[in-house]
């Protein structure tokens, strides 16, 4: 078979529709090409050099690992809804190091477990992921890929003497509105004004799956001796979303919802570090 591929390939070559194969007298396209391809091409590329991102925090990890290790420290790992979450703000004076970055998912999470958790010497870390893991932000993945995800992060975690804190999946909803859209002509006199669109999360990231993900994750706690933080029950409603107000999207916490969420983490991180602290 493989002596067939060049032969055919160069038949395929020769018989190239005319319409195809002919010069044109003038450029005509129906609008201009956008201007930043070489930009987006060098950024495609930088992604791809360092998928993980471990170049995210190289800098303030070498930073931090000089400073004296705070027995209480603990590292909360995670994507955007980690990443934006200003520690100092709703946890003042405590030792707690943010190492989220949006977009992330769980394969990416166990690849910087050493340097992002493990070099840190945490007393305990907190990991709030799987969100993006449903979206398929890497890819489609099984439930039980990212649960081995999730084992394998508990098991580097514990074999280094640090306590585990696994966190549910936060609810989602749809209850948001998208801006309007910019250079919008206005609506003609008389006319009603336009029905804003919804932000739908639900299409992304299934109630159903992040229902899943949170019971196993749940009992999988219980069995290997981490603590559940509750998320998804501080932050949902009784239709099973994320309470209206809460988000500006649907997906991430506002500063009202990180203020439920914070008493879940601290409350989480005092039974895992007890008297250690």
């Amino acid at each position: 078979m493989r002596r067939l591929i060049v032969p055919i390939a160069v038949v395929l070559l020769g018989v190239a529709s005319p319409a195809f194969a002919q010069l044109i007298d003038d450029l005509t396209l129906p609008r201009a090409a956008a201007c930043c391809l070489p930009d987006a091409a060098k950024s495609l590329a930088e992604q791809l050099l360092d998928w993980n991102q471990l170049g995210r925090y190289h800098a303030a990890n070498a930073e931090l690992k000089k400073q004296p290790v705070d027995p209480g420290r603990v590292v909360f790992m995670g994507d955007s809804i980690t990443d934006g979450w200003r520690l100092a703000e709703y946890f003042p004076g405590r030792p707690y190091v943010n190492r989220g970055i949006s977009g992330q998912t769980t394969p990416q999470m166990v690849v910087r477990m050493y340097p992002d958790v493990i070099a840190l010497k945490p007393a305990a870390f907190i990991i709030l992921a799987g969100t993006n893991d449903i979206a398929r932000n890497t890819g489609p993945q099984t439930l039980e890929m990212i649960e081995q995800n999730f084992m394998a992060m508990t098991d580097l975690a514990q074999k280094n003497g640090i306590k585990v804190i696994l966190c549910s999946v936060t609810p989602i909803s749809d209850y948001t509105t998208m801006p309007a859209g910019r250079g919008a002509p206005p609506p003609a006199p008389g006319a009603a004004p336009p029905t804003p669109a919804r932000r739908i999360q639900t299409t992304g990231r299934p109630p159903a799956d992040i229902l899943k993900l949170n019971s196993w994750m749940k009992e999988y706690a219980a069995r290997v001796n981490a603590v559940y933080a509750d998320y998804f029950s501080a932050l949902v409603d009784a239709q099973g979303m994320l309470k209206d107000g809460f988000s500006g999207d649907g997906l991430h916490p506002n500063a009202e919802g990180y203020k439920l969420m914070a008493p879940v983490a601290e409350a989480a991180i005092q039974k895992a570090l007890g008297d250690r602290r």
